[in-house]
């Protein structure tokens, strides 16, 4: 394993990051020996992306439908449903 230069997004830590082997999509993983979780820089679902989330709920609380959230995010309609679902668990 070849320790690289990256940061982990859960626990911050820089040294403890190492590669991981490859994703199904071809890119790189990486997992960090501090907190155990593996994570990708850059993924092929825009779902994945950080922000994501909050996006969706956006859209919603501004009178954006189902469909158009999902065709202006590049997402799927499930995926906007479960997170308005679950959304709503956290309020």
């Amino acid at each position: 394993m070849v320790k690289v230069g990256v940061k982990c997004p859960f626990c911050e830590q820089a040294e403890s990051v190492k590669k991981h082997g490859m994703g199904t999509t071809g890119h790189q993983r990486y997992r960090c020996q501090s907190c155990c979780r593996t994570f990708q820089l850059d993924y092929a679902y825009h779902a994945c992306q950080p922000g994501m989330k909050e996006k969706i709920v956006y859209l919603a609380m501004n009178n954006a439908g189902i469909r158009d959230t999902a065709r202006a995010l590049h997402i799927s309609i499930n995926t906007v449903v479960r997170t308005l679902k679950n959304a709503r668990r956290d309020v």
